[in-house]
């Protein structure tokens, strides 16, 4: 499912902008459910909760904070390095290479980041993956960020400021529609990543962020195809 880029669109784009989790890789491969697991985890022995309960916290953290780590450390103080070191000891292998899609973020003109809430570890990790890694020009990592993650305002605007990116030039790529909220407003171009063969009515789309329609340009189940068709109407 895509709604098909115009070229006009994208005509003017210099810095592109991607997400990581669930954006450059497939939905399918399912990455983030070790993360998941090790959050759980991780709650459940910091806390002396059972799993479930655990569990239920950690999805209220991420609900009321943005994410579970900033969560902990406004209520619990947890040391941030040591929480994404045990949260992202995953296992990587089921990240296949893609070379179609990194032969399009190579061709596409400009600059290529890597906006991601995760730490700049597991980004390099995952990339490294996915063959994708020396295609992109900076990673801007939940580190960079000052701990502060997507969708805050001041995370946004200290990658703006620290890479000099000028909203109207930019295109943003990103799983969560929320997270597409700042970027639309300061000017950027904004495309949502949807599960791949994800065929629900555009409504459904809107599911997880109801308020957050009119902040996405674009919608696609195939990034490798989106900006192919970007590159073949440039």
């Amino acid at each position: 499912m895509t709604n098909l880029p115009d070229p006009a669109r994208f005509a003017h784009v210099t810095d592109w902008v991607f997400d990581l989790d669930n954006t450059l890789y497939p939905h399918h491969t399912n990455l983030f459910a070790q993360i998941d697991v090790r959050m759980t985890r991780y709650i459940s022995e910091l806390l002396t909760l059972p799993p479930d309960e655990a569990r239920l916290m950690q999805k209220e953290l991420y609900k009321e904070y943005g994410t579970t780590m900033k969560g902990l450390m406004e209520r619990h103080a947890i040391d941030p390095d040591d929480f994404l070191q045990k949260v992202h000891d995953i296992d990587y292998s089921p990240v296949e290479a893609s070379p179609k899609l990194g032969a399009a973020i190579s061709a596409l003109p400009g600059r290529k980041f890597i906006f991601t809430n995760g730490d700049r570890k597991h980004a390099e990790s995952t990339a490294r993956r996915l063959g994708i890694l020396d295609h992109f020009d900076y990673i801007f990592d939940i580190v960079a960020a000052g701990l502060n993650p997507k969708p805050a305002r001041a995370t946004y605007d200290t990658f703006i400021a620290l890479h000099d990116v000028v909203g109207p030039n930019a295109a943003m790529f990103e799983d969560l529609a929320r997270n597409l909220h700042v970027p639309k407003a300061l000017g950027m171009t904004t495309v949502l990543v949807v599960p791949n063969n994800f065929e629900p009515t555009f409504a459904e789309v809107w599911e997880q962020d109801p308020d957050h329609e009119d902040d996405v340009d674009y919608v696609t189940d195939d990034l490798t195809s989106f900006l192919t068709s970007i590159l073949a109407k440039r």
